[in-house]
């Protein structure tokens, strides 16, 4: 069965100086998700893997390069459905993980809530 997988860089304006960094990490971020469906890996599995590249890349406003609030510190969000069964999972103002997509993960996996926030998310990433 033929598929394909679609990445986004997010929203805003990309300075010119930045827009070479953000088109190879997008492209990374295609290979990484194409790779894994190409060796059979679940749509959801596959998302995963393309969202925790951009986390981990300082030019994108996702974990590694996300921007700092007003208060000086960051607070992430993330989410991500599964369209087999469209369970749902989101953490919303989570600070101290590497990964937020991946506490969405668990979130849908190992509980029955869809969406932990701030302090809610930190404690139930720690628990996990």
């Amino acid at each position: 069965m033929p598929f394909a997988i679609i990445v986004h860089g997010g929203a805003g304006d990309i300075p010119n100086a930045q827009r070479a960094e953000h088109a190879a990490g997008i492209d990374q971020a295609v290979r990484a998700g194409y790779e894994r469906l190409a060796a059979g890996a679940l749509a959801i599995d596959a998302v995963q893997t393309s969202v925790m590249l951009l986390e981990d890349l300082p030019g994108f406003n996702a974990g590694r390069g996300s921007c700092l609030t007003s208060a000086g510190t960051i607070e992430m969000d993330a989410g991500l459905m599964d369209g087999r069964n469209l369970r749902v999972g989101a953490v919303a103002g989570i600070s101290n993980v590497a990964h937020p997509i991946a506490v969405a993960r668990l979130v849908m996996d190992k509980s029955h809530h869809i969406l932990f926030a701030a302090a809610g998310a930190q404690a139930f990433a720690q628990a996990q």
